[in-house]
Formats: C-alpha cells, sequence, structure tokens
C-alpha cells in the first residue's frame, strides 16, 4: 500500500553501504589529501627555484663584473703569449663581455629618465585607469620576456658561431643595438611596473593597491578550469616563480623609493610593512589555490613538483660540467623566463640614485657591501649545488648527466643515449618546435630521428603528448604514440599554460 506515512517511514529508515563503491570514495578522499599536500610540495619548489633565480641575479653584481675584467685582461695581454689559440677570446668570455658592455650602456641611457615625473605622471591618472595600466604592463612584461631571451641568444650565438661557417645573419652590430634596444625598453617597462606599485602604496585610501592585490585572482579564472598535462604545469610553476621573484624586486624598489623620500626614516619602513605582507601573502595564497584546484581537476598528483624540482636542479648540475651547453644564467632565463639583465638595470638606477656615496668611508662601505654580495652569490651556490645534486640523485637522472651525447652504441644513433640535449651546429630544434641558441655547437647529422632516452627516469619525467595513430591503412591494428616530451627539454617561456604541439 502506498501511503504518505509509509513514504516518510521509507525516507526517515532507509540505508546505503559506501563500501559498495569503495574505489570512488577512495579516490575522493585521495583527492583531498593531495590538495592538503599541494602548499607544502608547491613551496618546497617555490623556495628552491626562487634561489635558483637569486643566484642568477646575484651573478650579474657580483661574478659577472669580475669575469668581463678577467676577458679584458686577457685580451689586453694577448700580444705577450701569441696567438697560439685561434680565438681571441672564449665564447664563455665573448658572452661576458657583451652582457657587461649591454649593462654599463643601458645603466647611462637611463639616466635620461626621469623617475620623479613618472611617478607623478601615473599618480594623475584615475584608479581605474591605473588598474588598466597595471595589467597591460604585467601583459606587456610576459611578451617582451618571451622574445628578450631569444634576442640576447642570437646576438651571443652570431657573435661567438665558427667563422669557417656560411654567414647567414645579419652581422653582430645589428644583433647588439637589437639586445641594447630591448634591455632598456624592458627596464623602463618595469621602472613603469614599480612606480605604479609605488603611487598604490601611497595612496591614502588604499583602494588602487587593494584593485590591484584582488586582481590576482582574477588569474585563478583563467587557469584552474583549463586541460593541463605534466609538461604544461611545469610551465607554470616556473612561470609563477618568475613572477613572485620579480614582485619581491618590485617591492624592494619601492620601498627604497620611499625611505629616501623620507630621509630613511626606520618609522616609515613599519608603516609600508602592512602593505608588502599583503601583497606577498596574496601572491602566495592566488598560487596554493591555483595550483590545488589544476591539480584536483587533472588528476596529477602532489609528488609532481618534486620531479619539477629535479629537472630545475639537472639544469644546475649540468651546467658545471666541463662541456656545458650554456651558463646557467641564461638556463634560467630559458627556463622560467626570467632575464636579469632589465631588473639589474633598472636596480643599479634605482639605488645609485637613492643612496648618496661621499667620503672615504663611504666607499669602504660599499666595497665592503661589494665583499659581502660575493659571499652571499658562493654560500648560495655551494648550498644550491649540495641540494641538487641530492635532487637528481632521488630522481636517478645520474645517467643523463654522466653519458655524453656522441657516445652512440653500434647500430642505435646517438640521440637516443641522452635526450636531454638535443643541438645541432648552430640553433637546436627541440621536439615542441622551438629552437635554443648554444653557445658550445655539438656536431651531429642534420636529418636524425629525435629520440627519448630509455631509462627509468623517464617513466616520471614524461607524458604521453598525442593519442595512438595508425601506421597505415594495411596495419591498423599497429599503432604507435606521439613521442613523449621530456621536462629537461622544456626551456622555452610560454605567456599561457596551453598545450604546445
Amino acid at each position: 500500500d502506498v501511503s504518505l506515512l509509509r513514504f516518510i517511514s521509507a525516507e526517515l529508515t532507509r540505508g546505503y553501504f559506501l563500501e559498495h563503491n569503495e574505489a570512488k570514495y577512495t579516490e575522493r578522499r585521495e583527492r583531498v589529501y593531495t590538495c592538503m599536500r599541494i602548499p607544502k610540495e608547491l613551496e618546497k619548489l617555490m623556495f628552491f627555484g626562487i634561489f635558483l633565480c637569486l643566484d642568477a641575479f646575484l651573478y650579474v653584481f657580483t661574478l659577472l663584473p669580475l669575469r668581463v675584467f678577467l676577458a679584458m685582461f686577457r685580451f689586453i695581454t694577448l700580444p705577450c703569449y701569441g696567438l697560439r689559440d685561434r680565438r681571441l677570446l672564449q665564447p664563455a668570455q665573448v658572452c661576458d663581455m657583451l652582457k657587461g658592455v649591454i649593462l654599463v650602456i643601458c645603466y647611462f641611457m637611463m639616466h635620461y629618465v626621469d623617475y620623479s615625473m613618472m611617478y607623478h605622471l601615473i599618480r594623475g591618472q584615475s584608479v581605474i585607469k591605473l588598474y588598466i595600466i597595471y595589467n597591460m604592463l604585467e601583459v606587456a612584461d610576459r611578451l617582451i620576456s618571451s622574445f628578450g631571451q631569444d634576442i640576447l641568444d642570437a646576438l651571443y650565438w652570431t657573435a661567438t658561431e665558427p667563422k669557417e661557417r656560411k654567414r647567414a645573419h645579419i652581422g653582430v652590430i645589428p644583433h647588439f643595438f637589437m639586445a641594447v634596444l630591448y634591455v632598456f625598453l624592458h627596464a623602463i617597462l618595469i621602472m613603469v611596473q614599480a612606480t605604479t606599485l609605488n603611487v598604490a602604496f601611497n595612496s591614502h585610501n588604499k583602494s588602487l593597491l587593494t584593485i590591484m592585490m584582488s586582481n590576482n585572482f582574477v588569474e585563478i579564472k583563467g587557469s584552474v578550469f583549463k586541460k593541463f598535462e605534466k609538461n604544461n604545469l611545469f610551465q607554470m610553476s616556473n612561470s609563477d616563480i618568475k613572477e613572485r621573484f620579480t614582485n619581491y624586486v618590485l617591492l624592494l624598489i619601492v620601498c627604497l623609493r620611499n625611505m629616501e623620500q623620507f630621509s630613511w626614516n626606520p618609522d616609515h619602513f613599519w608603516v609600508l610593512f602592512p602593505d608588502v605582507c599583503m601583497v606577498v601573502a596574496s601572491e602566495i595564497a592566488v598560487d596554493i589555490v591555483k595550483h590545488a584546484f589544476i591539480t584536483k581537476f587533472n588528476d596529477i598528483t602532489a609528488d609532481v613538483y618534486s620531479e619539477y624540482r629535479a629537472s630545475l636542479a639537472f639544469d644546475l648540475v649540468s651546467s658545471r660540467q666541463k662541456n656545458a651547453y650554456t651558463d646557467y644564467s641564461d638556463s634560467v632565463s630559458r627556463r622560467m623566463g626570467f632575464i636579469p639583465l632589465p631588473l639589474a638595470v633598472l636596480l643599479i638606477r634605482v639605488v645609485t640614485s637613492s643612496i648618496k656615496v661621499q667620503g672615504v668611508l663611504a666607499y669602504v662601505c660599499v666595497v665592503l657591501f661589494y665583499c659581502g654580495l660575493i659571499s652571499l652569490k658562493v654560500l648560495n651556490s655551494i648550498v644550491l649545488l649540495g641540494k641538487s645534486c641530492q635532487y637528481v640523485k632521488e630522481a636517478k637522472m645520474e645517467e643523463k648527466l654522466f653519458n655524453p651525447v656522441l657516445a652512440a652504441t653500434p647500430g642505435k644513433p646517438a640521440g637516443k643515449q641522452q635526450g636531454t640535449f638535443k643541438s645541432t651546429q648552430g640553433i637546436s630544434t627541440d621536439e615542441n618546435g622551438s629552437t635554443s641558441v648554444t653557445n658550445q655547437p655539438v656536431h651531429q647529422k642534420e636529418n636524425m630521428p629525435s629520440l627519448l632516452v630509455t631509462s627509468n627516469s623517464d617513466q616520471f619525467l614524461t607524458t604521453p603528448d598525442g593519442e595512438e595513430k595508425d601506421i597505415s591503412q594495411d596495419s591498423s591494428e599497429l599503432k604507435h604514440r606521439s613521442a613523449k616530451k621530456d621536462l629537461l627539454e622544456i626551456d622555452r617561456f610560454t605567456i599561457c599554460g596551453n598545450r604546445i604541439d
């Protein structure tokens, strides 16, 4: 009999058994645990990556001037030793000289940019207009960063390319002027970013600062609901590391400018401190929420961040080898999109204009400060190298370091021995279609098929990048997967986390 009383009684006493669908509920519980692990694993990756950026950034202020001095000394004293070598300078020394000259030229060019006039011009704009300008500056910074390292790499390779090769470039001088123009324009763009942030800090009602911080949460909307694979998430993680480190440097510039205006009164620093903490906290919160939901929606485990950290560590360890392909600062630039030269030019310009050096004691303090920077750089490099070796051993990636590129076994091409560094003489092309310039070319056959390393580490360092396709119409049952993309081969800074085919 169907009655209202029987229906209510059935609703109150109805039971069910969760163990009948144990797999689904176990999966849901694991997702919760993964989201709980994301903050710890992500911040470990961020912590390691930020110190990598710091190492590349300190290199510009500490070791680069010394390397330029040694290169100049070698060039001046070359007639005393004779031309035993065909090269006047080694390729690394030529690149160091170019970096030093670009840094000096752009520094003097920045003196023609008035920071005070730029500040008052931006301050006179409305809040909404400044909000739009800040968003445009962020997009422009990513676009110019993706193209800037290509310009610098093209200059380095053009200047160090063997002379017996057929000329296929426009010359060193045009490339040099392009690099100077890029560094100068990028430094101005970062200065406008810092000025806008400074205006937001000095606004009375803090409305602009609140709007700018809320803009970070808009990033979640554009990223969370997209499909991501491990390679794409790796690119986004590198971009987040670069963005966070750049924001730290911008906050340092803002604090220096404000402290100068208040005659270095320490009380004013504690006025700025809550706003600085709010900017940093909002950036950390956005990254945690974004990565937690991306891993949840794409069924990616939290252990993937340890793989990313091992890949970054591999770059550091491989750059210390005798036959390294490139300098580590350039490797960080390609991997993360962080180019230290424009940021260094701006920081030197702000520091020299904010701090006046007068008297012998002041110069002694500058020398001591420079020695302290060198000590910090060396200590940071030693600690990073030790931790990187530990991460590489834990990931079982030593065979990729010690197997030479050209040591091919009989019957197998050289590309199968090590898939990490695939380069031709000049410009190398990786599997995702992007080109990367190396300082020390390796001669290989042009039509050599690109294969990956068949090692145990590839089981977790690669992800399938395509669906299975038929080899031919006659043998329709024989299928193969498209080539996997190694995390170690992703060295191109991308704007979005979109899939690269």
